[in-house]
């Protein structure tokens, strides 16, 4: 007895050709049509690199991390900035530029996502809180944010001066993002968390300076925040004493990610190629 077969409703091609893109990234957009709107997303292929690290190796997916360059600035980084007419010294500050400058090539070659994350404040200062000025000036007679030094840069890190670039000897990529901030950490009152979500980022690595300051209180709120930390430490620098380097070191290893070193991280990237 034979029996009653339904036809098969073949589901028509998909032009993706015709499709406008609504997105904030490839993996991460609608496509659309006049005919439909399509809300399902790419998935992203793993492309996973093991590292070693403290307290123990880490597998990270370079597919869903970025590298988070910290403040790597004129006005930190450059002999005549505002960092060094304060009188800090540079040689903690200028410290990991050449170890970033090895690294991001061969991170960039594996297609990983990197983050310039800066301060670059408002000219008229209206949301640093008075303890902020305070602490960026200490004494009447000091140099705060926003004012100008001795030799004369422009004010100090303000969006789009010159203390507020990037140093000349980091190359920022034209697929590299830019975020500026205004606090030591770079999630407070500021875009960051969702620049990163929206690009399916997970995974954090922290290089820059200082160790102490913006680069932990970063890291310690992305943590907060859920996302995978790991700190660069050969990657970051700081004028503070070395025990307080060991203590950041110590608690990001007890509590918020793993401790790592770039030239660990070059070697693993190369290793994988």
């Amino acid at each position: 007895m034979k029996k009653n077969l339904k036809p098969t409703v073949k589901q028509p091609m998909r032009d993706e050709s015709r499709d406008s893109h609504y997105g904030p990234a490839a993996h991460n957009a609608w496509l659309a049509n006049d005919s439909r709107v399509s809300l399902v997303r790419k998935a992203l292929r793993p492309r996973p690199v093991l590292i070693d690290a403290k307290p123990q190796a880490v597998e990270i997916d370079i597919a869903r991390s970025a590298v988070v360059v910290i403040d790597m600035q004129n006005d930190f980084c450059h002999p005549e900035g505002w960092f060094a007419q304060k009188g800090v010294s540079m040689k903690a500050t200028r410290k990991p530029i050449p170890v970033i400058a090895a690294l991001l090539p061969k991170w960039r070659a594996e297609k990983g996502a990197v983050v310039w994350l800066n301060w670059g404040i408002r000219a008229d200062r209206l949301n640093l809180s008075p303890t902020v000025q305070y602490k960026g000036k200490r004494s009447a007679g000091g140099v705060g944010y926003g004012e100008l030094s001795p030799v004369d840069r422009g004010p100090s890190l303000v969006r789009g001066t010159w203390g507020a670039q990037v140093i000349d000897e980091l190359e920022v990529a034209a697929t590299d993002i830019t975020i500026d901030k205004h606090r030591l950490s770079g999630f407070w009152d500021n875009e960051l968390d969702t620049v990163l979500r929206h690009q399916g980022i997970t995974t954090l690595l922290f290089v820059g300076i200082n160790t102490d300051r913006c680069v932990f209180s970063t890291l310690q709120d992305a943590a907060f925040l859920g996302y995978d930390c790991l700190l660069l430490e050969d990657a970051c620098g700081t004028s503070s004493p070395a025990y307080v380097t060991r203590a950041i070191h110590f608690i990001v290893q007890q509590l918020h990610g793993f401790v790592v070193r770039a030239d660990s991280l070059i070697e693993s990237l190369t290793a994988r190629r």
